[in-house]
């Protein structure tokens, strides 16, 4: 009850799993999304613009890690993508639901982020905190199955059955929700997921500072050893 003596919904603490392994299957029982799925291999013009993630080195270096998992388009890269949001509306109850969606990145760029290829695959019906990890497990055990064993699939473009195979090439998220999934801290004095301990930090003026920039700069910079105007203090 509320102090004005109104009711209030109380969300169960329930998490909802979708197996990801069916969906994926359906992206190929039609001939035109079962084409799409090759065009990162097959359509892709590579002319060093970057339109697409293959376009990117992250993509190569994937491919060069993992070339047998290159050798077939057809295997599914996935980007996953939480955060968190109040599905009621009402900004005075700190409720926070979680989904956990899974995204195609085979698709030409002007379909793999349309609402028809997102996949949700958990939904938290509070903000999971380091429990987070505990609600992953199911989905977690469902892509290692997937990059290890795989899944036999029919394919209508080829007519033929094949084992599809996926793996997760990135999380996409804003910083409070990077810490949840990566379990890196981004607050104290090592926020930086990038610098790690290499990080250089102190407390100042009742806060952390994150200093030491002028360290990326180019060797022969006039700026490198002026330390005192890059940083402030």
């Amino acid at each position: 009850m509320t102090s004005q003596n109104r009711t209030t919904k109380i969300p169960q603490k329930v998490m909802r799993y979708l197996p990801l392994k069916p969906r994926l299957q359906r992206l190929y029982m039609s001939t035109y999304t079962a084409t799409d799925m090759r065009w990162h291999k097959e359509k892709r013009v590579d002319d060093d613009v970057m339109r697409h993630p293959a376009d990117g080195e992250a993509w190569k270096e994937f491919d060069r890690t993992f070339p047998e998992f290159a050798t077939d388009p057809r295997n599914v890269r996935l980007g996953l993508a939480t955060d968190g949001f109040n599905p009621y509306g009402v900004l005075n109850q700190h409720h926070s639901t979680w989904p956990i969606f899974a995204f195609p990145y085979n698709l030409p760029p002007w379909k793999c982020m349309k609402k028809e290829y997102m996949m949700m695959t958990v939904l938290i019906t509070e903000d999971p905190g380091r429990s987070i990890d505990v609600y992953l497990k199911p989905l977690v055990d469902e892509l290692k199955d997937l990059w290890t064993n795989g899944v036999r699939t029919y394919d209508k473009s080829t007519g033929r059955i094949f084992t599809l195979r996926a793996a997760v090439m990135w999380t996409v998220n804003d910083f409070p929700a990077y810490a949840m999934v990566s379990g890196w801290s981004t607050k104290g004095y090592m926020a930086c997921p990038v610098c790690k301990e290499d990080v250089t930090s102190g407390w100042h003026a009742g806060k952390v500072c994150y200093l030491g920039h002028q360290r990326w700069w180019p060797w022969d910079h006039e700026w490198r050893e002026k330390i005192k105007s890059s940083t402030g203090t």
